[in-house]
């Protein structure tokens, strides 16, 4: 995927979050840490220090999910002005800079 090789790759703290929450549900079969550091050390991955008031400030704005998780991390992305690499297809729909 040319988009993970070309760009610094990070992430929103609320996807550490998440993927704990899926482990917890026993969705996945690891904690959000470990797959987070699993990331950094294979591909540079981190998490992005955006000042977490001014990210859900931008969440306000993001009316079309109820998914606090989503609407999060597509304001984030929508902050720092970034990509979004995401498999969520209403993520896609909604956020023009998202792909997958």
């Amino acid at each position: 995927m040319q988009l993970v090789n070309d760009e610094d790759l990070g992430i929103s703290p609320v996807v550490v979050l998440e993927l704990e929450y899926l482990h917890e549900t026993r969705r996945i079969a690891v904690g959000g840490n470990t797959v987070v550091q699993g990331l950094a050390a294979q591909l540079g991955l981190r998490v992005c220090d955006l000042p977490f008031p001014a990210v859900i400030e931008s969440a306000l704005g993001q009316r079309w999910t109820r998914d606090p998780f989503d609407r999060t991390i597509a304001a984030q992305a929508a902050l720092a002005g970034s990509a979004l690499l995401t498999k969520d297809r209403t993520i896609r729909k909604h956020y023009r800079q998202a792909t997958w």
